[in-house]
């Protein structure tokens, strides 16, 4: 019986320290899940901190290309305003037919004279010639 007790309270010691290890456990649980839970927190701070400087630099960025464009617009703006209206007569361009035909003869836009368009036009009736020359008055390109 002396027995009996004797294993009865050194079970009971175990089972103490078997709860109390239990209790230990937990709390180890515990503390892990906050501090894992704290980890997330301080995680989803970091990269809302990060991508808000991101976003602020991209937005700097294109304000920055939004300013250059506007500029530039304004000086072709101004530019465009320089040309006086009784030299384009409203026209901006030449016509499809009559760039093709100067572009057959060898002359560009780019390098139109008056000696160059007329030797490019030498082999065309003079009703022709006339109708070329007063087409390229009315875009501006001929002076």
């Amino acid at each position: 019986m002396e027995m009996e007790l004797e294993m009865k309270d050194e079970l009971g010691s175990t089972v103490e320290r078997l709860a109390a290890a239990a209790g230990l456990l937990e709390q180890a649980v515990e503390r892990l899940a906050q501090r894992q839970n704290d980890f997330a927190v301080d995680a989803e701070a970091s990269i809302g901190r990060i991508v808000a400087t991101v976003e602020r630099q991209r937005e700097a960025e294109l304000e920055e290309k939004l300013a250059a464009a506007e500029a530039q617009i304004a000086e072709l703006k101004a530019a465009a305003a320089s040309v006086p209206a009784e030299v384009t007569h409203g026209r901006k361009t030449l016509p499809v037919s009559m760039a093709n035909l100067l572009a057959k003869q060898g002359v560009t836009v780019e390098t139109m004279e008056a000696g160059a368009v007329d030797a490019a036009l030498v082999s065309l009736s003079v009703e022709q010639r006339i109708a070329v020359k007063a087409q390229l008055m009315r875009s501006g390109l001929l002076g």
